[in-house]
């Protein structure tokens, strides 16, 4: 932290910066890419080898549905902030205290409590 004119300035290192979003969004394609490709190898290992290899065509069957998934799931994957840095949260707003029974309006609702 710097001082300035008496306040205190946060000062930021650019190790801490966030990827920018056209990398991220290049390599969250980059890796479906390859996630999809993959799929596509299994499938034709498992239409090559139905017949003579049947466990591994099975395998490779299993993979080629589970990948589409997994594929879809990293894709939308949310930014990652880097470690060190913290994340910027909104303030919550103040907690009412609730009514407690005898105080005024803590009765059935539309109905008004009258002083005797």
């Amino acid at each position: 932290m710097r001082k300035r004119n008496g306040k205190q300035q946060e000062v930021f290192r650019i190790t801490q910066a966030r990827q920018g979003l056209a990398e991220d969004v290049r390599g969250r394609q980059r890796r479906y890419v390859i996630s999809m490709s993959l799929r596509t190898v299994s499938v034709v290992v498992a239409a090559a080898l139905w017949n003579t290899e049947r466990h591994v065509a099975v395998v490779a069957l299993v993979l080629s549905v589970v990948l589409p998934y997994v594929a879809v799931v990293v894709a939308n994957a949310g930014r990652e902030t880097p470690p060190g840095l913290d994340r910027v949260t909104a303030p919550l707003p103040p907690v009412r205290p609730a009514l407690l029974p005898g105080e005024p309006g803590a009765g059935a609702p539309g109905r008004e409590r009258t002083a005797p």
